[in-house]
């Protein structure tokens, strides 16, 4: 019997084939939509063409369908791996080939950027901004070492590992020299790492922090005051140069707040005024002549 569409037999009574008009009683026949056929007239004329060999499919082979295309069941196989389908689970896909669930898995799973080949489900992978590689296939552009899950750095189009990174890219930290690899801040246009821009005295990291450079030094308010800072010669408390009485008065080897440089006698600040130096002690130009 046919695949329901036709039925083929072996005719007893007095038939002709309806297209060539042959007698068919004794013979082989086909009949298809009510018609009476000779096997020769329906392969010219009715039977199915496959679509892989493109042939017609006779009465005598076995004949598979799926939507409105017909194979013989030996051409009904994978396109890729050329495994029979038969009774298999398959896929038809462009240009009306069939595939296998396995091949299909493979063809649309997603590519290595690294070797190109497949990601197939199981495998081991890294995603980086819509890209994807077997994890051994993640490596650095420099050392060639895998990163697989690694932490890296992206640099364009290439991706490079710490180690790499900080060789290559990172700057210099002006006091211990090794690479800045996060963080960090700069002073003078110099690179720092935070814990190592620190009071020179208390050791505490200066970063955000107000504080005095003194020869290459780094100083802390509270240290520059107490250990580097002049002491006013008036007030005698450290002239730090930070809130009031930044400018500094100078005499001799003795300094001031401009504040606390005044007349011994009438108090009247001389900052950038005419003073006279009387025994030790500082006067306004009118105050010695009543001593």
């Amino acid at each position: 019997a046919g695949p329901g569409s036709y039925t083929v037999g072996t005719m007893s009574e007095r038939f002709d084939c309806h297209y060539c008009r042959d007698s068919l009683q004794g013979k082989k026949y086909v009949q298809k939509e009510g018609r009476h056929c000779c096997v020769k007239c329906f392969e010219k004329i009715c039977a199915n063409t496959c679509i892989e060999c493109k042939k017609p499919i006779g009465a005598d082979s076995k004949e598979l369908h799926f939507k409105n295309r017909y194979w013989h069941d030996s051409c009904f196989r994978c396109v890729k791996c050329s495994m029979s389908l038969v009774n298999e689970p398959f896929m038809l896909r462009e240009n009306n080939k069939v595939w296998c669930s396995n091949c299909t898995a493979v063809e649309d799973a997603p590519r290595c950027k690294g070797c190109f080949k497949p990601i197939i489900a199981g495998d081991q992978n890294v995603e980086y901004k819509k890209m994807v590689w077997h994890k051994d296939c993640f490596t650095c552009s420099q050392c060639k070492k895998v990163i697989g899950s690694g932490r890296f750095f992206p640099k364009d189009d290439e991706f490079y590992c710490v180690s790499c990174h900080e060789h290559k890219f990172a700057k210099t930290c002006a006091k211990c020299k090794n690479p800045i690899t996060s963080g960090g801040l700069t002073y003078q246009e110099q690179p720092w790492h935070s814990e190592c821009f620190i009071c020179s005295n208390c050791k505490k990291q200066l970063g955000g922090k107000r504080f005095t450079a003194v020869e290459d030094q780094f100083y802390c308010v509270e240290c520059y005051k107490e250990c580097v800072a002049k002491k006013c010669a008036g007030c005698k408390n450290p002239i730090t140069g930070f809130g009031r009485g930044t400018s500094v008065v100078n005499y001799e080897d003795e300094s001031w707040h401009d504040y606390c440089f005044k007349c011994t006698k009438c108090a009247r600040g001389l900052a950038n005024k005419r003073f006279v130096c009387h025994n030790g002690k500082i006067y306004c130009a009118e105050c010695p002549k009543r001593l």
